[in-house]
């Protein structure tokens, strides 16, 4: 789950694959489009809307200017071409193919959307007076900015009718998204947004962004909450909205007693976030630091690299289920960040730096083909070398067999191959560390 990356505007890209680059455009008045003054998204990659097999036919120059309302979410399109041939494969129906995208959002006339900056300016307005306030007048760079998190629910008309009115935006800039269900009321929505007083002097309210999560029923008697969807619109990342939507959600676990909240496929950039997050909130978690302190007391004084088995040194079981209950942070978010905070807890670090590289190198290992036994699977697990896609598979069962390793490569290739994972890890550790020690003396 995260934004789309952009497609290359290297002008070596052949004349068939730049014809298929698109512009997207949010505006947020008449003034704004006509002017071209809008946030231009560039480029993006429409053709998974096309057809069965995501391909465009029949058309030489093709160009497709998408503009998005950030007030109602309307949104026009501007299809402009050089010509267009048959040559076998048919034209496509590029009016049909936007209209199954953007639905009942879509306006055929440029004159019919700039008629929606008046006369559905409410529409934000409308569904956050109908939903529960949770936050107000949240810190930002600028103080006088007036922001709110609110949460609505899915069933209720209102709430489903602005998330079907996000929902192209979803599919154009979130990876992987689908539609949620807006009549299950396990859904919600929570939406950060902006009151402002616009040219006339009326009030309104912009979205930000919003997050969609949903809550599972947890045997016996309590709920899981997952986040499924996060999006800031384009014009307003980078501000710190998006940190502000997980450390909401993060409150309305702990505040609600929900067993714990989980995150559905996570990119890089949004993992980075939960971890300038959460790490602060386990360093000062009581039961936290004597199981951090006992670790980094072993990697001090032990030598691993002298060890018969994998190191694990992973936080007590009682520990884990106390920061399940208490900060709602579960078990694998939990390991993830323990290594950082082992990381942090060394002093100096670069002393004992051998020590945590095994340490490290043996949690890789233990992710990308399971500890040493006990995996009742045969996991495959794709590693990608410089002649193509290859792959390490781990057989474990109750058998003798039980803890070969079967590969489709030498060893010394295999060990290349996870040192090299080891090396991200480890730069990965050393950035998330240093920029949380520079906000926590900022």
């Amino acid at each position: 789950m995260g934004q789309k990356q952009q497609l290359s505007t290297d002008s070596t890209i052949d004349s068939k694959k730049k014809r298929r680059v698109n512009f997207a455009t949010t505006v947020s008045s008449k003034e704004e489009a006509e002017a071209g003054t809008g946030h231009q998204i560039d480029p993006i990659d429409l053709n998974q809307f096309f057809g069965e097999d995501g391909k465009i036919y029949g058309y030489q120059g093709l160009k497709i200017v998408v503009w998005v309302s950030t007030l109602s979410f309307h949104a026009y399109t501007d299809i402009t071409y050089e010509s267009t041939s048959d040559r076998g494969k048919g034209i496509t129906d590029l009016k049909a193919a936007l209209q199954d995208m953007f639905a009942e959002n879509i306006v055929e006339k440029k004159d019919d959307f700039f008629l929606t900056f008046s006369t559905e300016k409410q529409c934000i307005s409308s569904a956050v007076s109908k939903g529960e306030k949770l936050e107000q007048n949240i810190s930002t760079d600028n103080s006088d900015i007036n922001i709110e998190i609110v949460r609505l629910v899915m069933g209720d008309m209102s709430a489903g009718l602005l998330y079907s009115r996000v929902v192209p935006l979803v599919l154009l800039l979130v990876d992987g998204s689908n539609p949620i269900d807006v009549t299950d009321s396990n859904w919600e929505m929570y939406i950060i947004v902006q009151k402002t007083t616009d040219q006339q002097g009326d009030n309104a309210t912009k979205l930000l962004g919003f997050a969609a999560s949903y809550r599972f029923f947890h045997y016996p008697d309590s709920l899981r909450l997952r986040l499924s969807q996060i999006l800031v619109l384009p014009p307003y990342q980078q501000k710190g909205y998006g940190r502000r939507l997980l450390e909401l959600l993060n409150h309305v676990t702990v505040s609600e007693n929900v067993y714990d909240l989980t995150v559905e496929e996570p990119v890089d950039s949004l993992q980075h976030i939960r971890y300038y997050i959460d790490v602060p909130r386990l360093r000062a978690c009581n039961s936290v630091k004597p199981a951090v302190d006992a670790v980094v007391l072993s990697l001090k004084e032990a030598n691993l690299s002298k060890r018969t088995q994998t190191s694990q040194l992973l936080p007590p079981l009682a520990v884990v289920d106390d920061v399940r209950k208490s900060l709602k942070i579960n078990k694998k978010q939990f390991t993830q960040c323990w290594e950082i905070l082992i990381y942090m807890s060394l002093s100096p670090a670069d002393k004992y730096m051998e020590n945590y590289r095994i340490f490290i190198t043996d949690r890789v290992k233990a992710n990308v083909i399971g500890k040493d036994s006990g995996t009742k699977e045969k996991r495959v697990v794709d590693i990608p070398n410089a002649f193509g896609e290859s792959f390490v598979m781990y057989k474990s069962g109750d058998n003798e067999d039980s803890n070969v390793n079967v590969v489709d490569e030498d060893e010394k290739n295999q060990e290349e191959q996870l040192q090299k994972l080891v090396d991200e890890r480890m730069k990965e550790i050393e950035s998330i560390a240093q920029k949380i020690s520079a906000e926590n003396h900022g």
